[in-house]
């Protein structure tokens, strides 16, 4: 395929184009035995897959493992810590690198690895530049298939990389290693202020700690005198079994409504700054809003069941549904976990595409406590959502500056030294 490499016009002739297969080697991961699966139990040889592969590293919080009986049949297909995995099949072009605690893992065979690479050639440059505008391009130019695309190995040692001297291609690397640091440090900072909103949803409203703190006779811990007043000290019956006395049990159908999200294709998109929202999270911007925000997003169709908060006013696509609340209980935060709670990828329907059967969902059953200890537990929760949102939101800026520091740096536009004076102010 032929393919117009004008973008690279501006490099410094000094810095010529080298093809990633002059000066490494590209090798494919390898499929399980036919008849055998992945199991969750840990064992020694963890199994790479595309869904793992989130922001050039490997999210470990799902990770499926090999038979220890299996993986030699598979010993060959592995990837270390001095490799560079990238995704051929399905989400195509997902690169990143794995840490020492990966090393020896398996790798599915909807990805490759970009292994041996040469010593003249820094592996996180090499790393950063596929991540960037340019290298995606290529990727993208190089990828074949309509109905099902593939990125062939070939293809990946045709991909055209402009290589600096080695210690201009570290330095470029550690400034933009710098912002991805940054970033991941956000993410988390962000999974710690997450655990610590579920984990008060989970004492209140699941295993209602304060009520039985009080029925004991003890203060509920870490709770001061008005707010431990406002929960009861006895229990009920209910459907669900023992409830905090006063509250009730409720549908999800009549607490809420699952609102059908609308279609819109990426070609569609204007660019602006409202999050566009899919089955499984953000998948893009727009210039307009269906809805309000915060708000609600479940994967309907594709990833049924997902729960996204949205921050700030959003458009949720056909694969979606949104939340509307529908009664008293309208606290969004309490709805977001107690849905999160909820199992509704269960309640998927039998297609051959899964989706969320809409009507399943609504007949779930949830605890409803008061208003009073709802805006309570909003009052606590909204700074730490606050202190989560602004955090994505460096993130969301680091990442467009490291995006633009590239060709700035590999133009000559911009110097290293003050690269690096950018990035401190900006990281810090």
């Amino acid at each position: 395929m032929a393919y117009d490499f004008s973008d690279f016009t501006r490099f410094p002739e000094k810095w010529p184009l080298y093809r990633i297969g002059d000066f490494a080697s590209v090798k494919g991961g390898k499929r399980l035995p036919a008849g055998t699966a992945l199991v969750p139990t840990r064992t020694l040889h963890p199994y790479l897959r595309i869904v793992d592969f989130k922001d050039g590293r490997i999210d470990k919080s799902g990770l499926m493992f090999v038979p220890d009986d299996v993986f030699p049949r598979i010993a060959r297909y592995i990837i270390s810590s001095h490799d560079i995995y990238i995704s051929i099949v399905g989400t195509i072009g997902l690169v990143g690198v794995i840490d020492k605690t990966l090393d020896g893992a398996n790798l599915t065979e909807n990805a490759a690895k970009i292994c041996n690479i040469a010593n003249h050639v820094n592996r996180d440059y090499l790393f950063t530049f596929l991540r960037s505008d340019w290298g995606q391009h290529q990727i993208k130019a190089l990828t074949v298939g309509s109905t099902q695309p593939k990125l062939a190995l070939f293809r990946i040692e045709d991909i055209r990389v402009p290589l600096p001297p080695l210690p201009v291609q570290k330095a470029i690397a550690h400034i933009l290693g710098t912002i991805d640091n940054k970033i991941e440090l956000n993410r988390r900072m962000n999974e710690t202020l997450d655990g610590m909103a579920r984990a008060l949803f989970q004492s209140w409203f699941v295993d209602f700690d304060p009520v039985r703190a009080k029925l004991d006779g003890r203060q509920p811990a870490g709770m001061d005198a008005e707010t431990a007043a406002l929960f009861p000290g006895a229990f009920q019956d209910s459907s669900l079994g023992l409830i905090p006395k006063g509250w009730s049990v409720k549908t999800i159908g009549e607490i809420l409504e699952l609102a059908y999200g609308k279609p819109l294709k990426a070609e569609d998109r204007k660019n602006g700054h409202v999050s566009v929202y899919g089955a499984n999270g953000p998948v893009g911007w727009h210039n307009e809003r269906l809805v309000p925000g915060p708000g609600i997003v479940i994967g309907r169709k594709g990833n049924p069941g997902v729960v996204t908060w949205a921050h700030d006013d959003f458009y949720p696509i056909d694969t979606t549904f949104y939340v509307v609340p529908t009664s008293d209980c309208r606290s969004l935060y309490f709805l977001y976990y107690a849905l999160s709670a909820q199992d509704l990828a269960n309640l998927s329907a039998d297609s051959a595409v899964p989706g969320l059967n809409r009507n399943h969902a609504y007949m779930s059953k949830q605890v409803i406590p008061s208003q009073a200890i709802l805006k309570t537990f909003d009052s606590q929760i909204s700074p730490v959502f606050a202190a989560i949102y602004a955090n994505e939101e460096q993130s969301r800026t680091l990442a467009a500056l490291r995006d633009t520091l590239l060709p700035k740096l590999l133009s000559g536009e911009l110097s290293v030294a003050n690269a690096e004076s950018l990035v401190g102010d900006v990281a810090s």
